[in-house]
């Protein structure tokens, strides 16, 4: 691991009124997985859209295995052995699998016509060669996340890549699939190959990385050996402080009760679910994937009908709303994908924000757009939001920007209830700690709050008191100093090894 396989060497990259990478030196060893990490915006990708032949620096220079060369476009990056594995896979559905693979480089003869044994030949090969229990005609748009991304790795395989570049890996990964990943990343370290890792959770870094390197605002702030660091130094790095006031938990000023729910069921989702929260209060919701957990707030917000159970608003009953019902009531639901459920990607923050309210911003059917781009600017400052406009299409924002236009599109009606479903998932470590700051100026105000996380030290450090799901059923509550990661897993575990045990 001292040689180097590629170096890059004070590289600039400007966009328009934006310095993404400023004099940024990294480098990339033989058989080690090198992280990058950064809060969005930090430029993360854009370096690694250099490497992959998608941006040409402004300045600066790469050598790659000793030499100084240019990498002018995916396919060059490619045939150099260098492959760039996107967060949003790049896969055409329609195609079978081989033709994914080697797409851009299909195998011809002298006539142009598609040499299809050797083409199947090959793609077999490089599936082998990585355990994929799938063949290579198979449609690709039938398989799953995991596999889809096994055929994006096949093509390191078949282009005998010496640099694999992971970008968000596991965002739409189980702990299954995600484990399969990490065996498939250790295969190709044990090859010689040299991968860079990028992602938001930490604990893959610590788990599967060799070395890390941060950026920040465009700039390398260090390079350190992952035994030989910790959570509190690269977030210091990353960030500019340290985790001491990563988790702010509201003060406990409860109010009147808010929103009960008694009996609720959902066949084959969840049953018997009971619980309540009141003014001032955050409420966690814990659970493995499958619990039940954003099934049940999204029968409270209507979204899904409830089969069984009772729903108190404030001091009355109410029957099972609408979510048109739950938003006039003052219920706001923030989903677990901002991208599908929560955004209109090519809208802008200010339309955006107002979708849900137009009510609020229009007079006789007629929008007030003033009023409407005053509330924009308001969130905007009061959530640093970064946009270059109110009309700048959200898709081309980072994940903690979106995510804070789904939170102000709520805010915006003064909701007395607001249901935040992984409210931090693929955002970086400065925005996760703006978002846990508002959850708490929230519940100070006297919102009833509900939070919904996979990250137990999200869930613990936010909240005032903690419900366990488990298949589709609330096991225990925790409040106080029963509030700890071990009764937790305690909880979760228990119940689901309950039916073996009997």
């Amino acid at each position: 691991m001292d040689d180097v396989i590629l170096e890059v060497k004070d590289i600039t990259k400007t966009f328009p009124g934006v310095t993404a990478l400023d004099k940024v030196s990294f480098d990339i060893r033989p058989g080690e997985v090198h992280a990058l990490v950064g809060e969005n915006g930090a430029g993360k990708s854009t370096l690694m859209k250099v490497l992959a032949g998608l941006h040409r620096p402004d300045g600066g220079k790469i050598v790659y295995q000793g030499r100084p060369t240019q990498v002018s476009g995916p396919l060059d990056a490619r045939q150099k052995g260098i492959l760039l594995i996107h967060q949003e896979l790049s896969l055409s559905p329609e195609l079978s699998v081989a033709e994914n693979i080697y797409l851009g480089a299909w195998p011809t003869n002298r006539f142009g016509v598609l040499r299809k044994r050797e083409l199947r030949r090959n793609a077999q090969a490089a599936l082998s060669a990585l355990g994929c229990g799938f063949g290579p005609d198979v449609r690709v748009g039938t398989l799953s996340v995991a596999m889809q991304q096994m055929v994006e790795i096949a093509r390191a395989e078949a282009f005998s890549a010496n640099i694999v570049i992971f970008d968000e890996p596991t965002a739409s990964l189980t702990d299954t699939e995600k484990e399969q990943l990490f065996h498939t990343i250790r295969d190709l370290r044990s090859r010689g190959v040299g991968i860079v890792y990028i992602s938001h959770k930490m604990d893959e870094i610590f788990d599967i990385t060799d070395r890390i390197t941060v950026l920040r605002d465009g700039q390398v702030q260090g390079t350190v050996e992952t035994p030989e660091t910790d959570l509190n130094q690269i977030t210091r790095m990353m960030i500019g402080r340290t985790l001491d006031s990563y988790f702010v938990k509201a003060e406990k000023r409860f109010g009147d009760e808010v929103l009960r729910v008694e009996g609720l069921g959902k066949h084959g989702l969840f049953s018997d679910v009971s619980f309540s929260v009141r003014e001032g209060e955050v409420l966690g919701l814990y659970g493995l994937v499958g619990a039940g957990r954003s099934e049940v707030v999204e029968t409270i917000f209507g979204v899904r009908r409830a089969d069984a159970g009772r729903i108190f608003w404030k001091e009355g009953e109410i029957d099972m709303p609408t979510p048109r019902q739950a938003i006039d009531m003052g219920m706001a639901l923030v989903p677990e994908s901002r991208k599908e459920q929560g955004l209109v990607l090519m809208m802008g923050g200010r339309e955006n924000t107002s979708l849900p309210h137009l009510g609020l911003f229009s007079e006789l059917s007629i929008m007030n757009r003033q009023k409407e781009l005053g509330v924009f600017e308001k969130y905007r400052s009061a959530m640093s939001i970064k946009t270059t406009g109110p009309d700048q299409a959200v898709s081309q924002l980072s994940g903690g920007n979106q995510q804070k236009f789904v939170l102000a599109k709520w805010l915006c009606a003064e909701p007395k209830l607001i249901i935040l479903d992984e409210p931090t998932r693929g955002i970086d470590v400065g925005s996760k700690s703006a978002i846990h700051e508002l959850i708490a100026e929230l519940a100070e105000q006297g919102l009833a709050v509900i939070v919904i996380s996979s990250e137990m030290p999200e869930v613990l450090g936010v909240s005032h008191r903690v419900l366990a799901m488990s298949e589709g059923a609330v096991v225990a509550a925790f409040e106080g100093d029963e509030m700890t990661e071990e009764n937790l897993i305690d909880a979760v575990s228990h119940h689901r090894q309950q039916p073996a045990a009997e």
